[in-house]
Order: structure tokens, then sequence, then C-alpha cells
């Protein structure tokens, strides 16, 4: 068993969706990857909850590490996210049958009047695979769609995202709109991207500023904390 997690946790850190992935190091094809390492736990008799918590989750904490190190750079990143994705997707209907259910609904979107995405896409997939179930709202999405996405399908989380000074100012307008249909409350809001700060966050009434997507998980973690 404990050689199983630990080739999945070396197989995260190397971004080896499946047996014909390189990996970072580029020896690795033809070897399990993550995907047929997941596979092989089930059919050990692995607990989901070990599968993630001691070979995805540990995987991905030791590339965040890198990745704030500059040893690793986003396309690395981007690798090793997927793969736990993919995984995740295999793990979802023995995780429905156990204790261990998703960490939470968490929708995502870029702002209104703001067509950039690449930042948006990398912490949903960050997110997606550290167990939170992620619905990607798209790009240019204006408040009135926002209240009514969260209003239909209550979220437990909403990551607002802005690329650029001039369409940060949506964030704000967003957030009202929530407060004026009273469901602001329903929801934790937070914001991330170049044009964003901590100060911005306290001003609009965010409930948390996100570097990136490994910043994103963490503070999701304590929010977590503050709830049990």
């Amino acid at each position: 068993m404990e050689d199983i997690i630990a080739l999945l946790k070396e197989n995260v850190i190397q971004g080896r969706k499946t047996k014909d992935d390189e990996g970072v190091d580029g020896d690795s094809i033809g070897m399990p990857g993550v995907i047929e390492l997941t596979q092989l736990a089930l059919e050990s008799n692995i607990p989901p909850e070990v599968i993630i918590e001691e070979g995805l989750t540990t995987g991905m904490q030791v590339v965040g590490d890198k990745f704030a190190a500059k040893e690793y750079f986003v396309p690395d990143m981007l690798a090793s996210a997927e793969a736990v994705s993919g995984a995740q997707d295999i793990l979802k209907p023995y995780l429905e049958d156990s204790d261990a259910m998703s960490k939470g609904k968490f929708a995502i979107a870029t702002v209104k009047g703001d067509i950039h995405d690449i930042g948006k896409n990398i912490v949903a997939t960050l997110l997606k695979g550290a167990g939170y179930e992620v619905d990607d709202l798209g790009i240019n999405i204006p408040p009135e769609k926002i209240v009514e996405y969260v209003r239909e399908y209550k979220p437990d989380f909403l990551g607002l995202s802005a690329l650029l000074t001039t369409t940060m100012l949506a964030m704000g307008e967003t957030i009202e709109a929530l407060k004026e249909n009273g469901i602001r409350d329903s929801v934790k809001v937070l914001i991330g991207g170049a044009a964003v700060s901590e100060e911005f966050a306290q001003q609009i009434g965010a409930d948390a500023y996100c570097v990136d997507g490994f910043h994103a998980i963490k503070v999701l973690e304590e929010f977590q904390k503050v709830k049990a």
C-alpha cells in the first residue's frame, strides 16, 4: 500500500497523468502515471481518503512549494494539477459512497468587461484537484448573472478575477449586487488577479484576496477550520 501511495505522490510531483507522459524528469514513459496508480490503489482496497490525502494532496503541496521557489513554472504546475483532477474524477463515485465528500462548491468568473482567463483557468484546475466542485462561469460576467447563479446554485465560495484596473471595479459592483439581493452572506467571496490587492479586497468587502491558486487553497482551508 505504502509503495502505491508513494508512487502516486511522486507521479503527481512529476506531472504524469498517464503512462504515456514523460514527467518533469523526462524518463518515466511507460511507467504507471497518476490515473493508472489511482486505479491500482482502488483495486488494492486503499481507501479513497488515503489516496487523496497521502497521495494527491501531499504531492500537490510539494508542487506548490516548488512553484513558490521558482523551481517549477506554470506548465509544470498545471500538468500536476490536471493529473490530480483526472484522479479526482475517478474517485468521485467512491467519494459519494463514503464520508469524504467534496470540500464545497466553488464558482469562479472573470468579471464584467474583462476577457482574460488564464489565471482563472489555473485557479479552477488547482481547486478541482484539491477536491472542490468547481463551476467556471466564464469571462466578462456581469453582476446580475453572478447573482442569478448564486441564488439558484448556492455555491459555498465565489471567486472573482480581474486583470485590469479598469475592470476590477466590477468586483465591488458584484458584491454590492449580492448585498442588494440579500444573498451576500450566503457565499464567501475571494478575489484575485494582477490588478487587485489585499487593501482593495477590504475596500470592497470581499472575504479574502488570493495571490494565486495555491494561496486560494490555503485561504479555503482556513475558512473550513473556522466553519468546523
